[in-house]
């Protein structure tokens, strides 16, 4: 769970910062901080969805056995 966190974590961060330096030089602000924003929260939840997509499949499998 500590990997999951860290990556959601990490996805947004990254997203966040790149987004303000991308501002400052364009001189755009606060227009790529909300894009990175949203496109850290999109890969973070992608992230997590393929994390856990081993285990969500060994459960279906349990079940129809």
């Amino acid at each position: 769970m500590l990997g999951v966190g860290f990556f959601v974590a990490a996805s947004i961060i990254l997203g966040v910062v790149g987004g303000r330096w991308l501002d400052g030089r364009l001189n755009s602000e606060p227009l790529f901080l909300i894009i990175g924003l949203l496109l850290g929260i999109v890969v973070a939840f992608y992230g997590v969805y393929a994390m856990f997509r081993p285990f969500l499949r060994d459960k279906q499998d349990k079940g129809n056995s």
